[in-house]
């Protein structure tokens, strides 16, 4: 399954705030959306950042609750792995593991067109799973 079908099952709506928000303004987004991460963008097109949940966390570690009145930029990841709509779930699945990254912006042509969570990732495979399955079984029946 190409990462283009997921995103025609799930949608293409991407959260994005502009690194300039407060990390406040970041975490009631998230809430807001029942999301984990929100791509930075001062366009909504061109990704300049991703910052979730994980970012946050560690950054009122090391901070303190005074992290929550700075810029979003000030915690974001700014290496932002990204893959095109005609990878492969089972390549991307392969990136999140090895990078260790649960959302992943998809861009096309330079634009920001999608983004795909590791809980999109798992639920694609375990359709794509059932599918075989079902599939096997009815060959097995068929006299």
């Amino acid at each position: 399954m190409q990462i283009s079908q997921l995103l025609r099952r799930k949608g293409r709506e991407v959260t994005t705030i502009d690194g300039s928000e407060s990390v406040r303004t970041a975490l009631a987004l998230l809430a807001e959306k029942g999301i984990g991460a929100l791509v930075v963008s001062s366009d909504g097109r061109r990704i300049d950042g991703i910052v979730s949940e994980r970012d946050v966390a560690r950054g009122l570690h090391e901070r303190g609750a005074g992290l929550l009145a700075e810029p979003v930029s000030h915690v974001m990841t700014a290496q932002v792995h990204t893959c095109p709509p005609h990878a492969s779930v089972h390549d991307l699945a392969r990136t999140m593991t090895d990078h260790r990254v649960r959302h992943v912006p998809v861009v096309e042509d330079g634009a920001l067109v999608g983004i795909v969570s590791i809980g999109d990732v798992v639920k694609a495979r375990l359709d794509e799973l059932e599918e075989e399955r079902r599939q096997l079984v009815d060959y097995i029946q068929t006299p």
